[in-house]
């Protein structure tokens, strides 16, 4: 047996892993027109893509052991592919500036969004944390009636403009100057618009948590926060105000093409991959920072806190 095994030829190994390779290289570069088939199956595969990239040191490891240069060389497809789409995250600083985190200043600002969670142990202390990137706006999602006053006792004191609609609350530097409900479903009351007077002149603050998602064994049920997308696209597209920031817990990871009718009208800020969700291993970036007319200088994620959800922050042109 073990003669008949060295007599196989090298190019007869490694056809299997080889050939997986291959098919997560083509569904990797081919992730738009990977079908949902009812149960949204491509939406779900393009939250998970970034870890796509795994299947090339498993191959490669195949490949030693196999003594396989043919699983070796088809290892190299799908590393190409990951490199080409997600590289640019890695690449230069935003805006062409420091990508390190640090406080707004003059025509800058600092945005911080934050599920805070409605079960957190210790909301002031999440408060304090949010405080030491040295934010100009404060977006918060899952503020309870119970856990404001303590919100209010640590940002307050930093940011003296203050609004909340429902669960959702935003903290200003600068003047609020009109804030209202934003209805993305009826009976919603997870999501507000405000005006902001800002450093460079007004700009429109969209605060926003999504359905969630839920994966059952009838597929990703992602119906209830598409719709929501649909609703929030629409109230995007009568703004009148050309500056424009989304902050928010979106249920969406940012692979994700239910996430395409916001990405197409507004810039995500990001760098790397950003993951917030779950706190204490984040897999996928759920929490975002979108602009428009704002360009985005630099992005980072804080901390865990109390919550199951970390910080995203940005720095953007005001």
């Amino acid at each position: 047996m073990s003669s008949r095994r060295r007599a196989v030829p090298v190019w007869r190994r490694g056809w299997v892993p080889g050939g997986l390779a291959l098919l997560a290289g083509l569904a990797v570069a081919g992730h738009r027109r990977v079908p949902d088939l009812g149960i949204h199956l491509g939406s779900l595969w393009e939250s998970v893509l970034p870890w796509s990239g795994l299947v090339v040191p498993v191959v490669l490891l195949c490949a030693v052991l196999r003594r396989s240069p043919v699983a070796a060389c088809a290892a190299v497809v799908p590393a190409v592919v990951w490199a080409a789409l997600f590289g640019p995250l890695f690449g230069p600083p935003l805006g062409g500036g420091g990508g390190a985190p640090g406080a707004g200043s003059g025509s800058q600002l600092t945005v911080v969004t934050h599920n805070v969670g409605a079960d957190n142990p210790d909301p002031a202390g999440t408060a304090r944390a949010l405080l030491v990137a040295h934010p100009d706006l404060v977006a918060l999602e899952e503020v309870t009636d119970a856990a404001l006053p303590a919100y209010q006792g640590a940002l307050d004191g930093e940011l003296a403009y203050r609004v909340r609609i429902g669960t959702v609350a935003l903290w200003s530097r600068y003047p609020v100057t009109d804030a209202r409900r934003l209805t993305i479903d009826p009976g919603w009351s997870r999501s507000l618009r405000a005006e902001v007077r800002g450093p460079g002149g007004p700009l429109a603050v969209y605060v926003a948590h999504l359905a969630s998602v839920r994966l059952t064994f009838d597929g990703f049920t992602a119906g209830h926060r598409d719709r929501n997308i649909g609703a929030l696209v629409r109230a995007l597209d009568e703004e009148p105000l050309r500056k424009v920031l989304l902050l928010g817990d979106l249920n969406a990871a940012a692979g994700d093409r239910a996430l395409a009718p916001l990405t197409s009208r507004l810039a995500p800020a990001e760098r790397g991959f950003g993951f917030t969700w779950p706190a204490a291993l984040p897999l996928a970036r759920i929490d975002h920072i979108l602009t428009r007319g704002l360009p985005a200088t630099a992005a980072w994620t804080l901390p865990a806190t109390g919550s199951d959800h970390r910080p995203a922050a940005a720095r953007v042109r005001a």
